[in-house]
């Protein structure tokens, strides 16, 4: 968590530099903080929509099936909504949060140089990693959106598993930039971040959360992406230290 503390101090050291990441976070936010209402305002004709089955059934069971039907709707809209803000968003703000990135790699030493590689292909990585993770972030969400329906144990369960899974993909997302300016691939990210799995829910898992407070995304999302870029270098720093130690142990030699 204190990977985003450390995000949010920019906001006092460089308040113009964080003001910039805010703006495409304002501007798409408004986008889904009206499709969100819209879906709240309808989310009872939904529920019974998604289960017709339920139509003819005594009330008890009829209301504690739709109940569910709902939660299992607003766990799902929420897992992909906010994914899917910080990707459009990232698409958006991509020159201001590259400039949030690179300076708080400048900072920290030893900043990666441009790939000399055609642009083309960078962005071609890009999409490629945002299809992907797209692909993965719906398939987790229809998982819980089954889940949703086991009584009890879906109205409990299911929120949590939301946020967790929901703050994992959300930091795979962010840390796009300090792998890709490396030459790495969505594997590579994923193997190093998951190398540092408390780190990296801490740090996802406090960022989901606070991007559900109203507003919040607005602050937050210049603080995570810098956030996000401390916990990509150590997570890189720790590869190759086990990479080195590898290496000089004759026993795996």
């Amino acid at each position: 968590m204190g990977y985003l503390v450390r995000g949010l101090r920019l906001w006092v050291t460089s308040p113009r530099l964080m003001l910039l990441g805010a703006l495409p976070a304002l501007v798409v936010g408004l986008v889904f903080a009206s499709a969100l209402v819209l879906f709240a305002m309808n989310l009872e004709s939904l529920a019974t929509w998604i289960t017709p089955f339920a139509d003819r059934w005594d009330d008890p069971l009829r209301a504690g099936t739709r109940f569910a039907a709902g939660t299992a709707l607003v766990a799902v809209t929420v897992l992909l909504a906010v994914y899917t803000f910080v990707a459009v968003t990232l698409t958006v703000g991509d020159p201001f949060y590259e400039r949030i990135w690179r300076a708080v790699e400048q900072r920290m030493g030893d900043a990666p140089a441009d790939l000399d590689e055609p642009v083309w292909r960078s962005a071609a990585r890009g999409i490629s990693s945002g299809i992907r993770l797209f692909a993965l972030t719906f398939s987790v969400g229809l998982s819980l959106f089954a889940v949703s329906f086991i009584p009890v144990v879906g109205q409990t369960a299911v929120p949590v598993l939301g946020a967790l899974l929901g703050g994992w993909f959300l930091t795979l997302e962010l840390t796009g930039f300090a792998f890709d300016a490396r030459g790495l691939r969505l594997r590579d990210r994923r193997r190093m971040l998951g190398a540092r799995r408390a780190s990296t829910l801490g740090f996802g898992v406090l960022t989901y959360l606070l991007f559900l407070v109203p507003f919040g995304a607005i602050v937050i999302m210049p603080a995570a992406v810098a956030g996000a870029t401390m916990l990509s270098r150590d997570a890189l720093a720790a590869n190759q230290l086990a990479a080195t130690s590898r290496s000089a142990d004759p026993a795996t030699s």
